[in-house]
């Protein structure tokens, strides 16, 4: 039975939705014949079933092309298309709203809510003059689904944080500074305990920096 198999030529054809799954599955998993069929299905977008179908050397095959995919430096993208809209990196990280703060603050720490911290960090551009540019006001990180942005701006903006990440500690917005007093107590206390989280994804990008990928190893048998 022949079975049709669309493979991804590169991470921009695979979504942090399919990245998310695959981690969420290989978390707790060490199979390593299972993890090569659960890759199969879910980053070529076909059931298991069908997987059970192909020859074990084209499974071989996909997932080491896979790997190799995950194992490519990943490089700062700032902007990408999504449903027909060109979406862009906030701007300045030192304009950034209080609320912006915060939820990028306790979403980027988890690869599971790794989508919400991307609609932080992305949104749809207003206006554009050569290099600069601004983007829709913030609202929440759900307003738009970023589980189907590609994975390579993912992690690229992963990298970029992590190559930032000790000034983004020092320096957080000046905005902050200025307007202490105004602040709720409530509100002074989350600032107070930001911070965190951001090391907490230090810790998280480290290791994406490092390794370029969160996949485990697949360890395959002679056949």
């Amino acid at each position: 039975m022949k079975v049709k198999i669309l493979v991804p030529e590169s991470l921009s054809e695979i979504t942090l939705e399919q990245y998310q799954k695959f981690l969420k599955i290989s978390k707790d998993n060490e199979d390593s014949l299972f993890l090569q069929q659960k890759m199969v299905e879910i980053f070529c977008s076909i059931d298991l079933k069908s997987v059970m179908n192909i020859k074990y050397n084209s499974i071989k095959k996909i997932t080491t092309h896979l790997n190799n995919l995950f194992e490519q430096k990943p490089k700062f993208i700032e902007t990408f298309i999504k449903d027909k809209k060109k979406f862009s990196f906030i701007p300045s990280l030192d304009d950034m709203s209080f609320g912006e703060f915060v939820d990028l603050d306790t979403t980027l720490t988890d690869w599971e809510t790794m989508d919400k911290a991307m609609g932080v960090l992305f949104r749809p551009e207003t206006q554009r003059h050569k290099h600069k540019y601004l983007i829709e006001p913030y609202d929440n990180y759900d307003s738009y689904d970023m589980q189907k942005m590609p994975l390579d701006v993912v992690l690229g903006s992963l990298v970029f944080f992590w190559n930032l990440s000790k000034e983004l500690i020092n320096h957080i917005p000046s905005y902050f500074l200025h307007q202490m007093e105004s602040l709720t107590s409530q509100q002074k206390q989350t600032l107070e305990e930001s911070g965190v989280g951001i090391l907490a994804f230090m810790d998280l990008v480290r290791e994406t920096s490092q390794k370029l990928t969160m996949l485990p190893d697949c360890h395959y048998i002679n056949a």
